[in-house]
C-alpha cells in the first residue's frame, strides 16, 4: 500500500471510528514500536474523546528494572569483560551511570547487532570473557537462544549471556489483575506474536472478558485496530483477533519456540512498574549454566531506589501519560534521560516529547 492510499484508509477508519464511537473505551498498546508509530501518525489527536489509547509494557528496555540495570553495570566493569549489547541499552541510566558512563571510564562496551557477533568475537578473542546483555522479550530471545546452543556445540567457553529476558502474555495477565487498572482492549504486539502466535492470548478473552488485536505498524493496521476493540467492547463480544496474519500464524513459529525450550524455562521476573511477575521471565536450563554470566561472575540482582520524581512505572502501567511526570521535557530530555521511557527508541517518553508535544494532560 502507497503512501496516498495509506492516507486515505486512514482517513476513512478515522471518520467511521467516530460514527460509531458511542460509549467510553481504554484501549493500550502493548508495543513500543506501536507507540512510536502512534506518535508519528498522530493517533491520539484523531480518536473520538471517548477513546482513551495509553501505553503499556511493551518497551523491553523501559521495563528493565533498576536493580537490573546496576547488575549489568557492576558486571561490565569487572576486568577482562567484554560487555556486548544492544545499542538500546547503552544510555539506560543505573544508579551507578549508564554503560555509555563506564564506557567513557575506560569498560570495554562494544555495540552489537546480535548475539551472534557477540559469539563471532568470542572466538577472535579467546583470552578475554564476552558477556552478551540479553534484554528483549520473545521477539529477541529466540537469537539469544541460537547463540547459545551454537556457543555449546562448538564448545566456546569464553562467551556468556546476562540474561534479562522476559515474555509478555503473564505480564498482560498481571495488568488484568490489578483492580487498578481498566483496560478495556489490548492493541497486541505484532514481532512477539510472530513468534508465540495468537493462540497465547485466548486467556485474555476467555478469563478477564477483555478483547485484544493483534495489529500491524502502519498508520491504517493501528486504527483498524482501535476499531475493531471499540465495536467489540460496544457489542460486549470479547475475543482475541488477528488482523497480521500474513506475518502471525495462530501457534506461531515453532522452530523458534522449539529452540528457546531447548535452552531456557520460564521464571519469576522482575518488572519496572509491575513488580514481580511469577512466570514472566525466562532462565537458561541446567545443561546451559556455564553460559550463565550471572552464575560465571557471582553477579547478584538487588532491588535499587528508582529515580526520585520519574513517573516511568506509572507509564508503563498506562496509569499516567508521560507529560503528567514532572521531569518531563524538564530535567528528562532525550539527550539527558532520567528514566528509561525517554531512552529508548520505543519508550513512551521519548514518543511523546518527539511527536506529541507533550500536550496531552
Amino acid at each position: 500500500m502507497n503512501r496516498t492510499n495509506e492516507q486515505y484508509y486512514f482517513q476513512l477508519l478515522s471518520e467511521k471510528l467516530n460514527r460509531v464511537s458511542k460509549i467510553p473505551v481504554k484501549l493500550m498498546e502493548v508495543c513500543g514500536t506501536h507507540t512510536m508509530a502512534i506518535g508519528k501518525a498522530g493517533i491520539r489527536q484523531v480518536l473520538p474523546p471517548a477513546i482513551e489509547l495509553v501505553s503499556g509494557p511493551g518497551c523491553p528496555v523501559c521495563v528493565t528494572a533498576d536493580g537490573e540495570i546496576d547488575a549489568f553495570l557492576d558486571l561490565a566493569c569487572l576486568p577482562g569483560v567484554i560487555m556486548t549489547t544492544y545499542g538500546d541499552m547503552i544510555r539506560v541510566p543505573g544508579s551507578k551511570g549508564s554503560l555509555r558512563d563506564i564506557k567513557a571510564q575506560g569498560a570495554d562496551i562494544r555495540v552489537v547487532y546480535s548475539p551472534m557477533e557477540a559469539l563471532e568475537l568470542a572466538r577472535r578473542e579467546r583470552n578475554r570473557e564476552i558477556v552478551f546483555l540479553g534484554v528483549g522479550f520473545e521477539t529477541t530471545a529466540p537469537a539469544s537462544a541460537h547463540a547459545l546452543l551454537t556457543a555449546r556445540r562448538e564448545n566456546i567457553e569464553n562467551f556468556s549471556i546476562f540474561n534479562l529476558h522476559k515474555t509478555v502474555p503473564r505480564a498482560l495477565e498481571a495488568l488484568l489483575d490489578d483492580t487498578s487498572m481498566l483496560i478495556d482492549g489490548f492493541i497486541l504486539p505484532g514481532h512477539v506474536s510472530a513468534i508465540i502466535g495468537e493462540k497465547v492470548y485466548s486467556v485474555i478473552a476467555d478469563r478477564y472478558g477483555v478483547s485484544g488485536v493483534i495489529a500491524g505498524f502502519t498508520a491504517p493496521e493501528i486504527m483498524a485496530a482501535v476499531l475493531k476493540l471499540v465495536l467489540l467492547k460496544q457489542r460486549g463480544e470479547p475475543a482475541v483477533t488477528n488482523q497480521y496474519s500474513h506475518i502471525v500464524s495462530y501457534r506461531g513459529n515453532t522452530p523458534a519456540q522449539n529452540m528457546l525450550r531447548e535452552t531456557f524455562k520460564p521464571c519469576d521476573a522482575q518488572w519496572r512498574g509491575l513488580g514481580n511477575i511469577p512466570g514472566s521471565g525466562l532462565k537458561l536450563n541446567s545443561d546451559y549454566l556455564n553460559y550463565d554470566a550471572a552464575v560465571k561472575f557471582g553477579i547478584s540482582i538487588k532491588e535499587t531506589k528508582g529515580r526520585s520524581g520519574c513517573r516511568c512505572g506509572n507509564i508503563l502501567k498506562g496509569l499516567a501519560k508521560p507529560p503528567a511526570c514532572p521531569l518531563f521535557g524538564t530535567t528528562c530530555l532525550p539527550e539527558s534521560p532520567v528514566g528509561p521511557c525517554m531512552v529508548s527508541s520505543e519508550g513512551a517518553c521519548a514518543a511523546y516529547y518527539l511527536y506529541e508535544g507533550g500536550e496531552l494532560p
